[in-house]
Formats: structure tokens, C-alpha cells, sequence
């Protein structure tokens, strides 16, 4: 008896075929049961003591009968089989569902080579093979980083061939392609020009995959979305947010009001201790959010255009820039009120040396975007190395007037606060000055102050520039989906465009 699940069919069949087709036994057929009954009649009668057990045999017509849960033994048949077995006659015969598996098809050699490069191009990048005779996909284990918590997703590859600027796969893995992309668990589909002599993988979240199979369209993945250090930081970056905030969906939804609060009054620390049920990436987004807030409200208090210092100085901090949704909302908030010809609006970041040296290619790309991003918004951002200046926190300054709000490398969620006196603002306004005046990254405009940045992150800027354009053209929501309405890709595709803007024919530099 079967039932029909989409690409699945739905087989009801006795458990005791069940337990002979699992993997340990594979004797489901009359051939190899054949062979197994000797043995569990022997063991039957060792273990129960009775000599004669050994030479009991089934007819094949009887074998059949019991395939087909007609049939339950009686006598010494039903002695051996609850012996072998362990369970009552009338359990083994019990019906019960067993799935038939859609097979993916093998992946040539070249694409197998491909798939392992996810092991060693990036430390946090683990690939764990699924088994396709069991139904079972694979694993894309994303590491977390310094501060924040990894994530594991779903991953399935498959052969495709080149057609013109995508990768089409092929209408033969499509029962296996639609089975992968039903699950609501969320995933990555990879597609391989291997069998076609080709090399890389292109990478789709499995939804945008599933969606384009509903409205008929064929199963593609552009070129642009090639797997490289750029994609990948993108990808390890909203996959780990992504996962972190959903994970805390609940416990950020309750402290609401409570976040209300802490905006109103004048300055705040609360410990971590305090909030023990947040993530990582939970305690990220809820210090990250009550700073933008805490600042938007008195920016009106400032008596000049401000000057901004961020603690950030790694990718996997500057990763909430990015994609956060309120902090774009805030960026575009300043820009509002400060951006412009003439104004002095910038933002110093303090990157030292010996960060750079210790951080890997995608992570520095991430941090080369959102200073990127920060010029977008018509944000001048100045760059010191030094390390004395590493642990200073994130702050605004005006004149005389500071506005503390960290939530970076600190022992509370967040600290805020305000002040005028002379003596407190006088440390904000030395780190200023001198980053400032000794930018490592200064420049006449944007694509100036970018390149230097891309050399002292030993970055490819003409690369940088090139894929940036090439992923704004096809759009990051065509290749990625966020979960959570926390955050957004919109910010990031603008800032991939703005980059790209800059490193085409028209560049000033």
C-alpha cells in the first residue's frame, strides 16, 4: 500500500521488511533473506537451547506472505523470528510507513574536488556529506568567530551546465531538487559546472530556489553568484545573525518596552549577567539598537556637525553594520541631518596592524564594506593603527559635548551616557584630532580614501570593485533570503553598487 508525498512515496509495509532493509542487514530480498535465515535459526537455537531450531527453514511462498502482512507465524517459525528480532510476532508484523527516497545523482570527480575546497578555503566553512541512499542532505557547518555563535545549515549540490551568464541545472535533478527546497529548514543549494568541465560553485538560499520552481521558471543560478571570499563573507555573516536572532525572537520581543526605558533616561550600563537568556548575537542586536536610539535622540542637543569613533575594528564586529535593519535607519538618520557639501561629517574606525594580520580574507572584506558603506551614507571615515586607541569606546562628538554609546567588547550589554565636562570630553576630542590628522586612509573622495583602505587590508581594489558591481547588478535578494525582519540586505546591495560605481571607467581617484 502506498501513499504519494510529492516527490516521496509513502510505502506501508510490515516493520519486520523494515528491520531486514535497514543498512546493518540489507536482506530484504527473498535472495539474501535466504541467506540470513540459517543464521538466525542458529542463533535461536543456541539461545534458547533447542538443537532443532537450527534446521527450520520458511518456504519462499511463506516468505512472500509475510512481506505482504498476511501472514503471522506460528511455532518454531515465530520462536526464531522473535528471538532474532527481540519483539512479539504480532509487532513485527505491525504495519508500518517506509519512505522511498528521491536519489540525487552522482556528482562528477571535479565537482567532488570543488565541494571539498569548503573544508580548507575558509577556517569557519565545514561541509558534511549527507547519505542520499538514506534521504539524508548535507550539512554546511559555519563556524562562529570571536564573539559570536556558528550556525549549521542544509546543503545539496548538484552538476549544472553554463548557459550564457547563469548556471542552469539540469531538468534530471529536479525530483531531487524539489524535495531538498520543500524542507522548511533553511538552505543552500550549490551548483557545479564540474561534469562540464568547468570549475567553482554558485551558491542560492534553497527558498529563492523553491520560489523560482513555483512560478516555472528553470532552475538557475547566476553567474554572479559565484563562491568566492566576497560571497562567502556575505553569507557567514547573515547566516550567523540570521540564526542568532531568531534563535532570541522571543526574549528581544519582551524587552520592548523595557529598551523604551533605557532611551529615556540619561545613561545606562546593564551588566550581561543581567540577560543571561540572549545570545551573543541576541545581546548584539539589543545593545547595537538601544545606542542608535540613545544617539538619534540627542543629536538634536549637539551644537555642530559631529564627529563619530567606532570601536569596531574586525569584520565579524562590523557584520551588524551591514545588515542590522535599524542600522541603517540610523545611518540614514545622520546623514539626513549632517550629510552634505561642506560639512565635516566623519567617522574614525581604529583597525591596528596586528588585527589585520590576524584576520582572515573574508572577515577584512567585511570590514572594508562597511567602512565602504559609511562613505555611502556621506560619511568621511578617517583610519588609525594605533593600539593604545584600540579599546576606546564608540562615542559622538560636538564641540564640547560628547554622547557615549558603546556596545562592543564591553562587560555590560551597552553603556550610555552624555556629558560636557571638560575633563571627561577631553580624551574624545585627542582620539579625534588625531585620527583626523593622521587617517591612514585619506583622500580628496570616497574611491581615494576606499582604495588606501583596500592596500592597507591587503585587498584587490580592482577585484573589490568588479564582483561588487557584478553581485549589485544581479541583486543579493536573488541569492540570499534573511529570516528574521531584524535585518535587511537592501543597505548592503546599495553599498555593493556605490563600490562598484567607484571602480568603474569614470574613477577619479
Amino acid at each position: 500500500m502506498t501513499h504519494s508525498e510529492g516527490s516521496q512515496t509513502r510505502t506501508v509495509v510490515p516493520l519486520l521488511f523494515h528491520l531486514l532493509d535497514a543498512p546493518e542487514l540489507n536482506c530484504a530480498s527473498p535472495t539474501k533473506f535466504r541467506v540470513l535465515w540459517p543464521i538466525m535459526a542458529e542463533d535461536a537455537a543456541k539461545a534458547l537451547q533447542e538443537p532443532r531450531l537450527a534446521r527450520v527453514r520458511p518456504s519462499p511462498a511463506t516468505y512472500k506472505r509475510w512481506l505482504a502482512g498476511t501472514h503471522i507465524p506460528r511455532g518454531d517459525l515465530r520462536t526464531i523470528l522473535e528471538a532474532y528480532f527481540g519483539k512479539k510476532a504480532e509487532a513485527l508484523f505491525q504495519l508500518v510507513p517506509i519512505r522511498d527516497f528521491v536519489h540525487p545523482r552522482p556528482l562528477d570527480r571535479r565537482t567532488r574536488t570543488a565541494v571539498r575546497t569548503l573544508d580548507y578555503t575558509w577556517p569557519t566553512s565545514r561541509h558534511v556529506p549527507g547519505d542520499p541512499d538514506a534521504g539524508i542532505f548535507g550539512n554546511w557547518e559555519l563556524a562562529g568567530g570571536r564573539h559570536f555563535d556558528g550556525t549549521s545549515i542544509g546543503v545539496q549540490i548538484y552538476e549544472a551546465q553554463p548557459r550564457g551568464d547563469v548556471m542552469k541545472i539540469s531538468s534530471a535533478d529536479l525530483p531531487h531538487l524539489e524535495t531538498f527546497v520543500r524542507s522548511s529548514r533553511r538552505g543552500v543549494i550549490l551548483a557545479s559546472p564540474g561534469a562540464a568541465g568547468g570549475s567553482g560553485l554558485y551558491v542560492m538560499d534553497a527558498a529563492l530556489a523553491r520560489q523560482n520552481l513555483a512560478v516555472g521558471q528553470d532552475s538557475r543560478v547566476p553567474l554572479a553568484y559565484e563562491l568566492d571570499d566576497l560571497v562567502y563573507a556575505i553569507i557567514w555573516a547573515l547566516h550567523v545573525m540570521d540564526d542568532g536572532l531568531l534563535a532570541d525572537d522571543n526574549p528581544l520581543f519582551d524587552r520592548a518596552e523595557q529598551l523604551r526605558h533605557y532611551v529615556r533616561i540619561s545613561n545606562s550600563a546593564p551588566p550581561r549577567s543581567e540577560m543571561p537568556d540572549l545570545s551573543p548575537i541576541g545581546a548584539a542586536w539589543l545593545g547595537s539598537s538601544l545606542c542608535a536610539q540613545f544617539i538619534v535622540r540627542h543629536l538634536g542637543d549637539l551644537p555642530e556637525v559631529p564627529a563619530f569613533w567606532t570601536r569596531e575594528a574586525t569584520g565579524e564586529e562590523c557584520a551588524p553594520w551591514l545588515l542590522f535593519r535599524h542600522k541603517h535607519d540610523y545611518l540614514q538618520n545622520v546623514a539626513d541631518r549632517f550629510a552634505g557639501p561642506g560639512n565635516a561629517l566623519g567617522r574614525a574606525f581604529c583597525v591596528p596592524e596586528s588585527v589585520v594580520r590576524s584576520s582572515e580574507t573574508y572577515e577584512r572584506i567585511l570590514l572594508f564594506i562597511t567602512i565602504a558603506m559609511m562613505e555611502m551614507y556621506g560619511v568621511k571615515v578617517w583610519l588609525t593603527a594605533e593600539p593604545e586607541y584600540q579599546e576606546v569606546e564608540g562615542f559622538v562628538l560636538a564641540s564640547h559635548r560628547a554622547i557615549l554609546a558603546n556596545w562592543v567588547r564591553g562587560e555590560s550589554v551597552w553603556r550610555v551616557a552624555t556629558t560636557s565636562a571638560r575633563r571627561e570630553v577631553a580624551p574624545y576630542q585627542e582620539v579625534i584630532g588625531y585620527a583626523r590628522a593622521h587617517s591612514l586612509v585619506d583622500g580628496p573622495t570616497p574611491a581615494a580614501r576606499l582604495a588606501a583602505l583596500a592596500d592597507y587590508l591587503d585587498l584587490d581594489w580592482t577585484w573589490l570593485t568588479g564582483r561588487g558591481r557584478s553581485l549589485a547588478e544581479e541583486g543579493l535578494t536573488g541569492m540570499l533570503r534573511p529570516r528574521s525582519r531584524l535585518l535587511t540586505l537592501s543597505a548592503l546591495d546599495r553599498t555593493l553598487c556605490f563600490l562598484g560605481r567607484l571602480g568603474g571607467p569614470a574613477d577619479n581617484r
